[in-house]
């Protein structure tokens, strides 16, 4: 893990790192000495072993039914039958992408993150909105929490805005460009896409109702 995972794993554990910029600062040293204070060991020896420590949400402009580029590009989907179909490299492959067999689903950000994708939203747009002829809908959504508690649990990794995120939030919570990525600003409901933190924090309530509840705390 590099510093910027460092930091996002001390915020998410309400630790402040200061910015989220992947500089070893004053801040985020002070904030490494009190994660080893309070917890009794360093913060990098909170990561799962297998190297992954985030899961980004996409969706991937498809129409219904998962794809050979969602298989390629994703680790799961959720289709519109209600199925989780799995993708053709294990998270795994993400713990280390020097080798370039890897799943590549967010730019700058593939190494330690699982991508998992809710399936539609082909011809969607974001202004003026329409969600296209395949939009998802609520029940998927529930299968998208279930399957994103099930790798959070997997993996050890905390449920937050820092480590459980959509790929909208990607850039204003880590510092990432992803060239104006809008997924997921809009869930079943919603009249037009929202706020990219404010839809997470909604996607993420719905994701620590499938977990065990000291997970989700």
């Amino acid at each position: 893990m590099n510093t910027r995972d460092i930091q996002a794993r001390l915020a998410a554990y309400r630790i402040d790192p200061g910015p989220i910029d992947g500089l070893m600062g004053r801040k985020t040293r002070r904030a490494m000495a009190a994660f080893r204070w309070k917890q009794g060991r360093s913060i990098r020896a909170d990561f799962h072993e297998s190297g992954l420590h985030r899961v980004i949400i996409h969706w991937p402009v498809s129409g219904e039914g998962a794809s050979e580029s969602d298989l390629q590009h994703y680790h799961a989907t959720v289709t519109h039958d209600l199925r989780v179909m799995l993708g053709y490299l294990k998270p795994e492959a993400n713990a280390d992408c020097t080798d370039g067999r890897y799943v590549a689903h967010t730019r700058g950000l593939n190494t330690g993150s699982i991508g998992v994708a809710i399936d539609g939203m082909i011809g969607a747009q974001e202004h003026p909105f329409d969600p296209g002829p395949a939009p998802f809908n609520r029940q998927m959504v529930n299968v998208l929490a279930v399957t994103v508690a099930d790798f959070c649990l997997t993996y050890d990794i905390p449920l937050s805005r820092y480590t459980v995120l959509t790929h909208a939030e990607v850039e204003p919570t880590l510092g990432v460009w992803q060239r104006g990525k809008w997924d997921v600003r809009w869930l079943p409901g919603m009249d037009k896409p929202g706020g990219a933190i404010k839809v997470g924090d909604v996607l993420r309530a719905k994701i620590a109702k499938a977990m065990p509840r000291e997970m989700a705390a």
